[in-house]
């Protein structure tokens, strides 16, 4: 992992087309903004998590309704 430290108004850039600056600083919490092609997706990590385990969870009963449909076929 880089660690970098920024302050208020600076930036990173991230592959010449992806730039992150921070926006604010209050407490414990850093507002930062994202300029990013459209083509890029941006996701806060629990909702990325959420959508991988939801992503997961659709595909595992495909395979067992296949299965159930293969049964199924056999016992005619």
């Amino acid at each position: 992992m880089l660690v970098l430290a920024r302050k208020k108004g600076e930036s990173i850039v991230i592959q010449d087309n992806i730039e992150v600056t921070i926006l604010s600083v209050e407490g414990d919490n850093v507002k930062i903004g994202i300029s990013a092609p459209r083509n890029v997706d941006i996701f806060r990590q629990e909702v990325y998590l959420s959508i991988k385990e939801s992503n997961k969870e659709s595909a595992a009963p495909a395979a067992s309704s296949l299965n159930a449909l293969i049964d199924h076929l056999r016992s005619k």
